[in-house]
């Protein structure tokens, strides 16, 4: 599932994220989200979250 719709992610959900840094390779960060960062419904890069070790992303991908 796409992580671009707010309803769709909730804290305690594992995920893949791309962070700042990794934005032009793409690289994925798997974690499980702590909090939600963006307050809009939805946003075309992905949701903003802040992972439970302090990992900062846009979610790409919703595992579970």
């Amino acid at each position: 599932m796409q992580g671009t719709r707010r309803a769709d992610i909730k804290p305690g959900q594992t995920v893949k994220v791309v962070q700042k840094q990794d934005q032009r390779s793409g690289k994925l960060t798997e974690g499980v989200v702590a909090r939600i960062l963006t307050n809009s419904p939805q946003h075309h890069h992905g949701i903003k979250v802040k992972l439970e070790d302090g990992t900062v992303g846009r979610v790409k991908e919703i595992m579970g």
